[in-house]
């Protein structure tokens, strides 16, 4: 497996049109972007967000929010690839 962690992304049609569902993917890729550094072993992660996600309210506030802890709690948890942690995102 390669260094690093591996991001899946994946918008359902029912978020909104293509328009804010590619905002949602962008913001989510910011994000994971900037925080790659916490992420010192490999990973696949994969985000699904939420149905009742409002589009146009998402932004990195809102991303930091949700996936901050949930990274915490990752980063605290023995590597054996058989734990699954949820946000509420």
């Amino acid at each position: 497996m390669a260094e690093g962690f591996r991001l899946g992304l994946t918008v359902s049609r029912k978020v909104g049109r293509a328009v804010w569902r590619n905002r949602v993917r962008r913001v989510v890729r910011e994000f994971f972007r900037l925080h790659q550094a916490m992420l010192d072993r490999p990973l696949d992660i994969v985000v699904v967000p939420k149905r009742n996600l409002d589009p146009k309210s998402i932004d990195m506030a809102l991303v930091e929010q949700e996936f901050l802890p949930a990274l915490s709690r990752l980063l605290r948890e023995p590597g054996d690839g058989g734990n699954e942690t949820r946000s509420a995102c």
